[in-house]
Parts: structure tokens; sequence; C-alpha cells
């Protein structure tokens, strides 16, 4: 599903550990408008709990997450 997806931005965060990489994609979403899809490669292994949980309290939605090595690209678009 990844594949499809168009992402208006992309963010690298990896090597940043919790809550930076929340507290990042968090300030970013707020620059887009409501349909607007991102990515965000993360390498932080809390994200995996983080991410999830911030998109249900922001609002947004987690539409795909995607293992890569021994980071996690998350596909997140505003609502």
């Amino acid at each position: 599903m990844s594949d499809e997806i168009k992402t208006k931005e992309s963010f690298d965060l990896t090597g940043l550990s919790c809550p930076m990489p929340i507290v990042k994609i968090s300030k970013a979403m707020k620059e887009l408008n409501p349909g607007d899809v991102v990515d965000a490669l993360t390498s932080d292994p809390g994200a995996l709990t983080d991410f999830p949980a911030w998109a249900k309290t922001s609002g947004n939605e987690i539409i795909d997450t995607k293992p890569e090595g021994s980071n996690t690209r998350f596909f997140i678009k505003k609502c």
C-alpha cells in the first residue's frame, strides 16, 4: 500500500529519541492542510507505540507503517 501513497513531505527522524520524533511531526502537521500525507522515518523503537498514540490524541491518522531494516516509516494523514 505504501508504494501508492503520495506524500507532501518526508522527514528523516533517525537518531532522534523520544519525544523528539513526535515533537517534530506534531509541529510539521500544524502547517499542513487536511488530507495531506507525510512520511516519517524513525529509528526510535518507542515510535511503534508513540506514533499511534499521538495520532489518536491529535486527530490524525496513521495510514501505513513500513519496517525498513531497524527503522520504521510511518505514513501520516492530517485529518
